[in-house]
């Protein structure tokens, strides 16, 4: 199993990024994916997550109405659109799938939220 994220950077607040993370080694179509995020001096938390059928999503209160997550199965990728993007979302983002008990992260991309 491998998770690999990119499209972090910097940005102003109010701005907006997509994070992708391409997935390889199991069958990406049939699993729930989920983002996290760790921000400096906090615990890693929980952003959101897509089902595996119908493409059913959650979403944490703290980004409900901006962010939104989907994916495509075809590129085994997951998907992280980051609207209206506050100071307050400055993290390490990481997207993680979980197999049998067993959790996988990828590596991590940051995103500065900053002026």
């Amino acid at each position: 199993v491998q998770l690999v994220e990119s499209g972090g950077g910097l940005v102003q607040p109010g701005g907006s990024l997509r994070l992708s993370c391409a997935a390889s080694g199991f069958t990406f179509s049939i699993y729930g994916m989920k983002w996290y995020r760790q921000a400096p001096g906090k615990e890693r938390e929980w952003v959101a997550t897509i089902f595996s059928t119908a493409g059913n999503t959650a979403y944490a209160d703290s980004v409900k109405g901006r962010f939104t997550i989907s994916r495509d199965n075809a590129k085994s990728t997951v998907y992280l659109q980051m609207n209206s993007l506050k100071p307050e979302d400055t993290a390490i983002y990481y997207c993680k799938v979980t197999q049998r008990g067993l959790e996988y992260w990828g590596q991590g991309i940051q995103v500065t939220v900053s002026s």
